[in-house]
């Protein structure tokens, strides 16, 4: 793996790299960790990577690693960039016949992600997108009760993603996290929403199986002089007819990354949060509600071989991102022994998910931003 961003202060970065590492199948081998080219370097170092291997930019390390024999070279890049630099290196990976791991979202603005799409669909590369959360057990082991039909037809989806830590305007203390989420240059144009929004829209899409089809959004800025919403809600339609409410914050004070969602069908309802993520209630209309644990009893497939440890450790936010890695690493190491890789290891988010997000973004600000109740198709 090579790494575009993630230097010296960087928190995501961090993420990236010790997800990659926790089963033993990437390595690190290069990277241009900052736009500083001295910075950039001295990160390098704190890594222990030989000096020729820390690049002054993303365009020195793509060219030099290309040039590299297969085999030397590094596999795949990892961009953990603010969002308005995940285009300019995706875009020359794939073109340099790399493989691709971007965090979230997937660019600046939808013009990039439709090249992006392109160029996916035209070298055949893996693309990966951290949307993380969707590598937790039991987010895999709700998306198969839904696909065969155990709630039966699903009615409602109700996904929340409060935090708290943009209760102050922190941008104004020099806070890196905060400086450029609220910066429209760097973030693009929605701030929640955009951070941790697309979040929620993705989970609720990827368990259930469904579509956001039409959005009513109500955005809003309680931080005075910020420049990107901090606080919203949306009504949703979804492509079956079903309903659902999307609320995502900042300044919901006092909470922490409270990411949670409830769908109800038919028959049930099922319940999962991310601060309690080896717990899937099974809420049922005629019988008692079940409590499902990663690792406990007769899960599916899906959900224990996304499971590492025996039950009662709990597993977490490291584990459910390391997912994405693993995955994609099983995807590359099959390609290069031309062979298939298990259906169940070829599951994590794709360009397409991100082409979904930045829609997602664009209709939120649309509807958000009119000056009437507006709802605006997807």
């Amino acid at each position: 793996m090579g790494m575009v961003g993630g230097g010296r202060g960087a928190f995501i970065g961090a993420v990236h790299r010790m997800a990659a590492a926790l089963d033993g199948q990437i390595e690190l081998v290069c990277g241009a960790f900052s736009s500083n080219p001295a910075r950039s370097i001295e990160s390098g170092k704190d890594f222990y990577l030989p000096e020729d291997r820390c690049y002054p930019s993303y365009k020195v390390m793509i060219e030099t690693e290309s040039e590299l024999p297969e085999g030397e070279r590094m596999d795949f890049v990892a961009i953990v960039t603010p969002n308005h630099m995940h285009f300019p290196p995706a875009k020359m990976a794939l073109e340099s016949g790399f493989h691709v791991v971007c965090d979230k979202p997937l660019c600046f603005d939808m013009e990039e992600a439709l090249e992006l799409k392109r160029l996916v669909e035209s070298t055949g590369l893996i693309f990966a997108l951290t949307h993380n959360y969707t590598g937790y057990p039991m987010v895999k082991q709700a998306r198969m009760m839904i696909r065969n039909n155990e709630i039966g037809a699903v009615r409602r989806i109700v996904v929340e993603y409060p935090q708290g830590w943009l209760s102050t305007k922190l941008e104004a203390e020099e806070q890196k996290q905060a400086a450029w989420r609220t910066d429209p240059k760097r973030s693009g144009k929605a701030g929640a929403m955009g951070d941790i929004g697309t979040h929620a829209e993705n989970l609720a899409e990827y368990i259930s199986g469904l579509q956001i089809s039409a959005i009513c959004a109500d955005l809003h800025i309680h931080i005075d002089g910020r420049l990107l919403d901090d606080d919203g809600s949306i009504l949703l339609r979804f492509n079956n007819g079903a309903r659902g409410v999307l609320y995502a914050s900042q300044i919901s004070a006092g909470e922490e990354n409270a990411l949670r969602i409830r769908i109800y069908g038919e028959k049930g309802g099922l319940e999962w949060a991310q601060m309690e993520p080896n717990t899937l209630l099974v809420k049922w209309l005629d019988k008692p509600t079940q409590m499902y644990r990663t690792g406990v009893g007769e899960l599916y497939p899906e959900a224990n071989a996304h499971a590492r440890i025996p039950a009662g450790h709990p597993e977490g936010y490291l584990e459910a991102f390391a997912n994405i890695y693993r995955n994609v690493a099983k995807c590359i190491q099959a390609r290069l022994a031309g062979e298939e890789v298990e259906e169940v290891y070829a599951d994590f988010p794709s360009v397409d998910d991100g082409i979904r997000g930045m829609h997602f973004i664009d209709k939120v600000v649309e509807s958000g931003n009119s000056n009437d109740v507006k709802w605006v198709e997807m």
